[in-house]
C-alpha cells in the first residue's frame, strides 16, 4: 500500500482570499540520487527533474510544477503519494514540511541524514582526481536534532503575517512556529504575527547561552509588544562573550559552533609558539578562542561591522592583531610567514589569490571550514595543486533536517 505524503498549500489572489487550486500534473517517478539542492534526481521527459521530498531508490507520484523565473522555464516536482518507501523514510514532525521547504530532509531518519550528507562531501571530492583518495569521516551528529536555529528570517505578508515563502511553488506559507527555530524565536515569532505589516523581511537573533534578543528592522507600530531595531546581541560561545552586529555573521548552530571551535583548535595541533593566521575572521570566534594557545593571531576582516564586533570581542586579548580588508589583499603583505592558517570563507570560497599565497607559506597546517561542499572541493584542489596535501575531511553537521553539511579540512605542507 501506497504511503500518504502531503505536499498541498492554499493559493491566495493578491487580495489574500484563497483561489481555486487547478488540476495538478502528476508523474510517477524512479528517484535516484540526491542533487545539490536536497531533492532527489529522477528521469523525466528528455532529462532529469529534481524532487522534493523523495529518498533515492523510492517510486512516488509527484506534483509536477512548472514555472518561469529569470526569464528562463523551469520544472521541478513535488512527492504526493509515495507507491515504494524507504527503509529510512520518517514521518516528518512539522505540519509545515512541504509547504514550507526550509527543511528538505524531515522525512528521513536522522542516521541516514548523515550518510547523505558524507556522500554529498564525498561526490564533491572525487570530482577531481587529487583529492579522489580523501579520507571523508562520518559526520559529527548535532545533540539537538531540532529547536537549534539561533537566526531566523521571515517574510512579511498581508495583515503583518510572519511565515516563509516555498522556494519550489512561491507561495507563502505563515507559521505559528518553525521548529528549528530556538525557543527564544519563536517566543519572539508568535508577539510579532499579525503585527509585522509595516516591513516586508524580519530577522530575529537570539542568544542560546544568554538569552538575548535583536529584532531588525526598528518597528514603530504601537501594536508591537518588544523592543525591535537594536544593533547587536550577545552570544557566549565555551564561556567567552560574543558581540554581534545585525550585519555580522555568525553560526546559527550555537552548540555545533562551540564543538566546531574545539575541532579547529585540535586539527591545527598547536603548540603555543606559533602565529596563526585566522583568515575571514569575522566577529573573531576563532582568533578569541585560539589566541590563549598561540604567541600571536593575525586575524583578516573585509567587513567593517564584523571588525567593530571583533574590537571589543578581543579587548582583553594582547596578542591578536586585526586588519581590515579583503583576505587576498592584506595576505599578499602580511610581513611574516604563519606557522597555521584557518579558512572559513563565505559559501562560494576563497579568491584564487588568498589560495596561493597561503600554500606560498606552507604552513605546517591549514584548516579550512566550509559550508559548502563543492566551493571547498574546488579549492582543496587548488591548494594540492599549489603544493600542500589534504590530511582529512571532518563533516559536522551544524544543520540537522537540511541537506546543508559543515566541513572541517584539515591540510599539511605536503612533500
Amino acid at each position: 500500500m501506497g504511503l500518504s505524503f502531503e505536499m498541498t498549500t492554499v493559493a491566495r489572489r493578491p487580495d489574500g482570499r484563497e483561489q481555486e487550486p487547478e488540476e495538478p500534473e502528476l508523474a510517477t517517478l524512479t528517484l535516484e540520487e540526491m542533487g545539490p539542492l536536497g531533492d532527489t534526481l529522477a528521469p523525466f521527459e528528455d532529462g532529469r527533474i529534481n524532487v522534493f521530498g523523495g529518498i533515492p531508490g523510492e517510486t512516488v507520484v509527484a506534483r509536477i510544477v512548472r514555472y518561469r523565473r529569470r526569464r528562463k522555464r523551469h520544472v521541478s516536482a513535488i512527492v504526493a503519494e509515495v507507491v515504494d518507501a524507504s527503509p529510512h523514510r520518517v514521518a516528518p514532525p512539522c505540519p509545515y514540511f512541504g509547504p514550507c521547504s526550509g527543511c528538505q530532509w524531515q522525512h528521513v531518519d536522522y542516521a541516514h541524514q548523515l550518510d547523505l550528507k558524507r556522500d554529498a562531501v564525498r561526490s564533491e571530492l572525487e570530482a577531481y582526481p587529487a583529492l579522489s583518495d580523501v579520507a571523508v569521516s562520518p559526520p559529527l551528529p548535532a545533540s539537538e536534532q531540532f529547536g537549534y536555529r539561533n537566526h531566523g528570517r521571515f517574510t512579511v505578508r498581508r495583515g503583518g503575517r510572519l511565515g516563509f515563502v516555498n522556494r519550489i511553488t512561491r507561495r507563502f506559507v505563515d507559521v505559528d512556529r518553525c521548529m528549528l527555530m530556538a525557543d527564544g524565536i519563536n517566543d519572539v515569532l508568535g508577539k510579532l504575527d499579525g503585527r509585522s505589516q509595516e516591513t516586508s523581511q524580519l530577522s530575529v537573533r537570539y542568544g542560546i547561552n544568554t538569552d538575548d534578543v535583536l529584532v531588525q528592522p526598528t518597528l514603530r507600530s504601537e501594536e508591537i509588544p518588544l523592543p525591535t531595531g537594536q544593533t547587536h546581541y550577545t552570544e557566549k560561545l565555551l564561556d567567552r562573550t560574543f558581540r554581534i552586529a545585525s550585519p555580522s555573521f555568525f553560526q546559527v548552530n550555537t552548540a555545533q559552533a562551540e564543538r566546531l571551535a574545539v575541532i579547529v583548535r585540535q586539527k591545527l595541533e598547536l603548540r603555543g609558539d606559533e602565529t596563526l593566521v585566522d583568515a575571514y575572521a569575522g566577529v573573531g570566534t576563532f582568533a578569541a578562542l585560539l589566541a590563549p594557545h598561540v604567541a600571536r593571531v593575525i586575524a583578516v576582516e573585509e567587513s567593517e561591522a564584523a571588525v567593530k564586533d571583533a574590537a571589543v570581542n578581543t579587548l582583553d586579548l594582547e596578542n591578536i592583531e586585526y586588519r581590515q580588508g579583503r583576505t587576498e589583499d592584506v595576505i599578499a603583505d602580511l610581513g611574516s610567514t604563519p606557522d597555521a592558517v584557518i579558512l572559513d570563507p563565505p559559501r562560494v570560497g576563497c579568491d584564487r589569490a588568498a589560495l596561493e599565497a597561503v600554500a606560498a607559506w606552507r604552513p605546517q597546517r591549514t584548516v579550512y571550514v566550509s559550508c559548502d561542499p563543492a566551493s571547498l572541493a574546488r579549492d582543496l584542489d587548488l591548494l594540492v595543486d599549489a603544493g600542500l596535501d589534504v590530511l582529512d575531511v571532518q563533516p559536522v553537521d551544524m544543520f540537522p533536517q537540511t541537506h546543508h553539511v559543515e566541513c572541517v579540512a584539515t591540510l599539511g605542507p605536503g612533500r
